[in-house]
């Protein structure tokens, strides 16, 4: 094979794959990389259409899923027998955060994290482009809203988002399918939080990238089915995946040269041209070393191996790792919050039911520090909740007496909670 190509995209999650359909699409010869195993819409979706009685132990977290993946296990859902096989075994990628616990949850396969993300997709505002220059903090965005916003166009027209437009600045509208309807507590929710706060609070639909109308470019992408499986991967195409919508779109352009099971652990830098010429990449499979060189390199390996990969990457220029001048290559990575929020519970509704299981909840957009009232002295900018109602989803543990039930108190108390 070949080892010189016009382009090379290290990495198959969703900005890969992005990567790869527009540089096919341009005429470019591209090689892309994937460090994990190979992933085929639809055929290796093995667990997409079984129950929860088709596991042998239900599909939960099983001991053997605690004994070989204890920090995936830490989310409490991602490495359920559904769907654990496209997240990463500890024992074999082991890190230390004995000191600073930090949950790197990954899978190492085609399409990345694009096959197990929660599928949210909102825009940047105004206000989060100027919030630097405002604050006097860090660096000045390069660009504003108006000058991304085609792009959002671009891409929210091409994947397909589902969301209620709302008209907010702070919360920009896009190029939206239908959305998915509110449950009958969402929208109670929705109009009392409308009634009760005067302060450009509100409570909307999620807006997440499921077809609920049509089709999209794809391998068969077509209406969303309310499954709610998403995490095992979808066999309609349904929500946005490398898999199922930019992959696919690179391979029909005779462009794209694709090889899993090649992790790349370094960039070649041209001392001479002063520019990246290739990469280095072992065969995860034979333990050989290869090189492969192009004019054009996309990094999109997601945020640590990308960092370690231009870490690796030292040379006379860049002897602390590619771009690490300042020496801050490897430091200051801040991850969501996880689990922070509030529940309740609500007496009501017991006449209404739903059908399906749509794979959406609501959001409420930030609301503080967005002018007038809604400005605070105490913090600046702002945040945003993303959340849902469901029936069936809290412990029958309410007290003391409940812990320690059984027999008919035990069958009680289930039946009181449904």
């Amino acid at each position: 094979m070949d080892n010189k190509f016009d382009a090379i995209v290290v990495g198959t999650g969703i900005s890969g794959g992005w990567a790869a359909k527009e540089l096919t699409e341009k005429g470019l010869k591209t090689l892309v990389l994937e460090r994990g195993r190979m992933i085929t819409h639809v055929d290796d979706y093995h667990t997409a259409n079984m129950d929860p009685w088709d596991f042998e132990g239900g599909d939960t977290i099983t001991r053997d899923a605690y004994k070989r993946q204890p920090k995936q296990s830490r989310t409490g859902y991602v490495n359920r027998e559904s769907s654990r096989h496209l997240f990463v075994d500890d024992l074999k990628h082991p890190y230390n955060d004995d000191k600073n616990k930090f949950n790197w949850i990954r899978g190492y396969h085609l399409g990345g994290r694009s096959l197990t993300w929660g599928r949210h997709t909102y825009r940047l505002s105004e206000f989060d482009f100027e919030a630097n220059l405002k604050d006097g903090i860090g660096v000045d965005w390069p660009i504003r809203y108006k000058d991304i916003a085609p792009w959002y166009d671009y891409v929210e027209e091409y994947i397909g988002v589902q969301g209620r437009p709302e008209g907010l600045p702070q919360f920009p509208d896009g190029k939206f399918l239908k959305p998915f309807d509110l449950n009958v507590l969402e929208n109670h929710m929705r109009n009392s939080i409308a009634k009760n706060f005067n302060d450009g609070r509100i409570l909307s639909n999620a807006r997440t990238a499921h077809i609920t109308e049509g089709t999209k470019p794809g391998l068969g992408r077509v209406t969303c089915q309310y499954r709610n499986r998403c995490m095992r991967g979808c066999p309609y195409g349904a929500y946005f995946s490398s898999n199922s919508s930019t992959l696919p779109a690179a391979e029909a352009t005779g462009n794209m040269t694709l090889m899993p099971n090649s992790i790349v652990h370094e960039i070649i830098y041209d001392e001479e041209n002063k520019k990246a010429k290739g990469v280095r990449v072992i065969d995860a499979e034979n333990n050989q070393s290869y090189e492969y060189y192009a004019k054009v390199i996309f990094l999109c390996s997601s945020t640590v191996p990308t960092t370690s990969i231009l870490m690796q990457s030292k040379s006379n220029r860049f002897p602390n790792g590619m771009g690490n001048d300042s020496g801050e290559l490897g430091h200051n990575i801040m991850d969501h919050h996880f689990q922070v929020g509030a529940s309740g519970t609500f007496d009501g509704f017991k006449n209404k039911t739903t059908y399906g299981r749509k794979p959406a909840g609501f959001f409420i957009p930030r609301f503080r520090n967005i002018g007038g009232s809604t400005n605070r002295k105490d913090f600046i900018r702002g945040y945003g909740y993303q959340g849902g109602a469901n029936r069936g989803f809290m412990s029958i543990a309410d007290s003391k007496e409940e812990l320690v039930s059984y027999g008919p108190r035990f069958k009680e108390n289930i039946v009181k909670q449904r």
